[in-house]
C-alpha cells in the first residue's frame, strides 16, 4: 500500500520521476547506497520526530546525525523519536521506506542543509526496496519543505 501511495503521488505531482524498485533492500543508508551506487551521504534519510504536539519529517543526508541542540535552536524543543508503529500510522510508510512523498497524513517537511552538498539525492519511496533519484531542489519544491540546520 505504501509503495502504491508513493507511485500515485509521483504520477500526480512529478510523472517524469521514476520510482525505483529493486530486488535488494535499501532499508538502511548503507544498503541504499550500495543498491543505488551512490555515497551514503547522498541518501536522503527521512526521520519522523515529535516536537511538542507537532510531528515533523526531517530529510537529512544519510551521513548526518540529528543534533539535539541545533534542533532545539530551530524548533524550541528537543526532538522525540517516534516508534515504528506511530511512524507507520502517521506516514503510511514502514521504517526503512519512510519518505516525504505519498503521506497518509499531512506532515510538515524539513530538509537539513546537509543535503545541499548534492545536486541529486536518493530518498526512500515507501518500501524497504524502493527509492527515487531526484534533484535536491526539486524534492524541496515538490514537498513544500523548508531548509533547516538540525544536524
Amino acid at each position: 500500500m505504501s509503495l502504491e501511495s508513493v507511485r500515485r503521488w509521483f504520477a500526480e505531482h512529478a510523472p517524469d520521476i521514476e520510482v525505483l524498485v529493486t530486488p535488494t533492500s535499501s532499508a538502511t543508508v548503507a544498503e541504499a547506497a550500495a543498491t543505488h551506487n551512490v555515497a551514503p551521504a547522498q541518501i536522503g534519510k527521512t526521520i519522523c520526530v515529535r516536537a511538542d504536539d507537532k510531528v515533523l519529517l526531517i530529510v537529512t543526508s544519510g551521513a548526518a546525525r540529528l543534533d539535539n541542540k541545533k534542533f532545539k535552536n530551530v524548533f524550541g524543543v528537543r526532538p522525540r523519536m517516534l516508534g515504528a508503529e506511530d511512524v507507520l500510522a502517521l506516514t503510511g510508510h514502514p521504517v526503512g521506506g519512510v519518505c516525504p512523498f505519498g503521506l497518509a497524513t499531512p506532515l510538515a517537511v524539513y530538509c537539513d542543509v546537509s543535503l545541499k552538498a548534492f545536486d541529486i539525492v536518493v530518498p526512500a519511496a515507501g518500501a524497504g526496496n524502493a527509492a527515487v533519484k531526484i534533484p535536491t531542489e526539486r524534492m524541496v519544491q515538490l514537498t513544500g519543505a523548508q531548509w533547516v540546520e538540525v544536524c
